[in-house]
Protein backbone atom coordinates (compact mmCIF):
# COMPACT_ATOMS: atom_id res chain seq x y z
CA UNK A 1 0.00 0.00 0.00
CA UNK A 2 1.36 3.50 -0.81
CA UNK A 3 2.28 6.10 2.27
CA UNK A 4 -0.14 8.43 0.93
CA UNK A 5 -3.06 6.04 0.78
CA UNK A 6 -2.06 4.71 3.77
CA UNK A 7 -2.09 7.70 5.99
CA UNK A 8 -5.56 9.05 4.70
CA UNK A 9 -7.64 5.81 5.01
CA UNK A 10 -9.12 5.89 8.36
CA UNK A 11 -8.08 2.75 10.48
CA UNK A 12 -10.79 0.83 12.75
CA UNK A 13 -10.05 1.84 16.14
CA UNK A 14 -9.76 5.61 14.83
CA UNK A 15 -13.25 5.80 13.29
CA UNK A 16 -14.71 4.29 16.66
CA UNK A 17 -13.06 7.17 18.80
CA UNK A 18 -14.26 9.22 16.59
CA UNK A 19 -17.65 7.71 17.51
CA UNK A 20 -17.48 7.67 20.64
CA UNK A 21 -16.10 11.37 20.81
CA UNK A 22 -19.25 12.31 18.92
CA UNK A 23 -21.65 10.47 20.87
CA UNK A 24 -22.08 8.03 18.24
CA UNK A 25 -24.13 11.20 16.74
CA UNK A 26 -24.26 13.15 13.48
CA UNK A 27 -22.36 16.79 14.47
CA UNK A 28 -24.75 18.72 12.16
CA UNK A 29 -28.38 17.04 12.63
CA UNK A 30 -27.93 14.95 15.93
CA UNK A 31 -29.03 11.69 13.90
CA UNK A 32 -28.02 8.78 15.50
CA UNK A 33 -27.21 6.96 12.04
CA UNK A 34 -24.00 8.47 11.87
CA UNK A 35 -20.25 7.16 11.19
CA UNK A 36 -16.74 8.42 11.93
CA UNK A 37 -15.68 8.84 8.51
CA UNK A 38 -15.91 12.27 6.95
CA UNK A 39 -12.65 13.92 6.49
CA UNK A 40 -12.76 17.74 7.37
CA UNK A 41 -9.97 18.10 4.63
CA UNK A 42 -10.82 15.59 1.73
CA UNK A 43 -8.76 12.41 1.41
CA UNK A 44 -8.58 13.60 -2.06
CA UNK A 45 -6.95 16.50 -0.79
CA UNK A 46 -4.79 15.02 1.11
CA UNK A 47 -6.44 14.82 4.14
CA UNK A 48 -5.24 12.57 6.95
CA UNK A 49 -7.26 9.69 8.66
CA UNK A 50 -6.26 11.46 12.18
CA UNK A 51 -9.49 12.17 14.51
CA UNK A 52 -8.42 15.64 14.28
CA UNK A 53 -9.69 15.59 10.16
CA UNK A 54 -12.35 13.08 11.10
CA UNK A 55 -16.18 13.94 12.35
CA UNK A 56 -19.06 11.46 13.06
CA UNK A 57 -21.77 12.54 10.41
CA UNK A 58 -25.17 10.72 9.36
CA UNK A 59 -24.75 9.93 5.22
CA UNK A 60 -27.25 13.20 4.22
CA UNK A 61 -24.95 15.40 5.92
CA UNK A 62 -21.82 13.75 4.82
CA UNK A 63 -22.84 14.15 1.05
CA UNK A 64 -24.05 17.78 1.83
CA UNK A 65 -20.94 18.86 3.37
CA UNK A 66 -18.83 17.31 0.45
CA UNK A 67 -20.88 17.97 -2.48
CA UNK A 68 -24.04 19.96 -1.42
CA UNK A 69 -25.18 23.84 -1.93
CA UNK A 70 -24.36 24.38 1.88
CA UNK A 71 -20.72 22.92 1.84
CA UNK A 72 -18.65 26.08 3.25
CA UNK A 73 -21.78 26.15 5.67
CA UNK A 74 -21.27 22.51 6.79
CA UNK A 75 -17.48 23.05 7.16
CA UNK A 76 -17.52 26.17 9.02
CA UNK A 77 -19.53 24.03 11.42
CA UNK A 78 -17.08 21.32 11.52
CA UNK A 79 -14.11 23.24 11.46
CA UNK A 80 -15.37 25.20 14.89
CA UNK A 81 -16.21 21.70 16.29
CA UNK A 82 -13.00 20.29 15.68
CA UNK A 83 -10.90 23.58 17.10
CA UNK A 84 -13.54 23.03 20.30
CA UNK A 85 -12.27 19.34 20.76
CA UNK A 86 -8.48 19.97 19.92
CA UNK A 87 -7.08 22.83 21.24
CA UNK A 88 -4.58 24.50 19.27
CA UNK A 89 -6.35 22.54 16.14
CA UNK A 90 -4.71 23.57 12.44
CA UNK A 91 -5.99 22.44 9.62
CA UNK A 92 -2.47 22.80 7.88
CA UNK A 93 -1.21 19.30 10.28
CA UNK A 94 -4.54 17.57 8.91
CA UNK A 95 -2.78 17.05 5.07
CA UNK A 96 -0.38 14.63 3.83
CA UNK A 97 3.25 15.80 3.77
CA UNK A 98 5.42 13.17 1.97
CA UNK A 99 8.31 15.12 3.72
CA UNK A 100 6.86 14.68 7.38
CA UNK A 101 6.49 10.98 6.67
CA UNK A 102 9.76 10.57 5.38
CA UNK A 103 11.24 11.71 8.67
CA UNK A 104 9.09 9.92 10.80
Amino acid sequence: MHKRTKAVAIPPAVREAVEKRDGYRCIFCGSGNARGEAHYINRSQGGLGIPENLLCTCRSCHREMDNGMNTEFYREIAKHYLMNKYPGWDEKKLIYNKWDFLKG
